[in-house]
């Protein structure tokens, strides 16, 4: 039977989230844990009802979170909203979020098991400093 309702949401990767999403000056946020290869979505903070419907359960390699779990690398973009790279799923607009980032949440061995994101509701590029600092942010998350 297929999920109608909203993921459980885990409280201390709810605590967690809430203050990464402060210490950047984010808008709004989301942790996924990879669960029998599909993405989980654990934690969030400032996405619409139905937003959080379409993204409790994400497929690896499909949209932001998806690719960064895919790829093991960050994926960011400027402006959700006019994004051209293909790496933007386009019910992503719906978010409102212009900039953008997600993380690779990697487990001891390196491998990806989640994925971090941030994002603010105007354009804006990630700095290589700030990309360092959410992914030791999701370095923590793993333990």
């Amino acid at each position: 039977m297929p999920r109608t309702s909203a993921p459980d949401i885990f409280p201390l990767m709810q605590s967690e989230l809430e203050r990464i999403v402060r210490q950047f000056g984010a808008d709004t946020g989301s942790i996924h844990i990879i669960e029998d290869g599909i993405l989980m979505l654990k934690a969030q903070v400032g996405l619409p009802p139905q937003i959080i419907e379409i993204v409790s359960r994400v497929p690896i390699g499909k949209g932001m979170a998806g690719l960064a779990a895919e790829r093991n690398e960050p994926v960011s973009t400027c402006n959700i909203q006019t994004d051209e790279s293909g790496d933007v799923e386009s019910g992503a607009k719906n978010t409102g979020v212009n900039g953008a980032i997600v993380v690779p949440i990697r487990n001891r061995e390196g491998e990806a098991c989640g994925a971090l994101g941030i994002g603010v509701y105007r354009p804006y590029d990630y700095s290589e400093e700030e990309t360092d600092r959410l992914l030791a942010e999701a370095a923590n998350l793993a333990g």
